[in-house]
């Protein structure tokens, strides 16, 4: 690798295996231009989804400390590199591809595991982040409040006991 464009081209998708939580390797074979600017439109707030070349691909992941990407790095690539949230992104592809079957995903890294094709399927079917910390909250929020009605359902039942105590007393007097 002599020429610095390459090197530069290099250091770059290293920078972007760095900074980024996850990557989804695809393939986009058989995708007009207008397909790709619609895909990159649509994953803009989480990932940035470029064409890259195989062999310098695979040299700036090694370069990041990535493993496991060799062999499907075949045929023309592109990578998403995912900033935001790993699973929207995934969902988003998923559903790009379901709509334009000619884009293949093939494998990806979620903070440095490799994961197969059918593992980012899986993850789509997750549920967004916001949604799980909300279903968290919403089911702490209802322990503490059974907790508090057995607090409460204890003492009310003590003060009808007393209650009824002091009626019985009153009759029999």
């Amino acid at each position: 690798m002599a020429r610095p464009d390459k090197a530069a081209a290099v250091a770059e998708l290293a920078d972007l295996f760095r900074g980024s939580n996850a990557a989804v390797l695809t393939e986009y074979r058989g995708l007009t231009v207008a397909q790709l600017k619609e895909l990159r439109r649509s994953l803009s707030g989480n990932a940035n989804y470029a064409v890259v070349k195989n062999t310098l691909t695979l040299i700036a992941a090694k370069e990041a400390g990535i493993e496991g990407l060799d062999a499907d790095l075949k045929g023309p690539s592109a990578v998403a590199f995912v900033t935001g949230d790993p699973v929207t992104t995934a969902k988003g592809l998923r559903d790009f591809a379901k709509a334009n079957p000619a884009l293949i995903i093939k494998a990806g890294v979620l903070d440095g595991a490799f994961l197969t094709a059918a593992e980012i399927n899986k993850l789509a079917d997750l549920e967004s982040r916001e949604v799980l910390l909300a279903k968290a909250a919403g089911a702490m929020k209802a322990k503490m409040s059974m907790a508090a009605c057995m607090f409460a359902a204890k003492t009310s039942g003590a003060a009808r006991a007393i209650d009824a105590l002091r009626q019985k007393q009153e009759a029999a007097a």
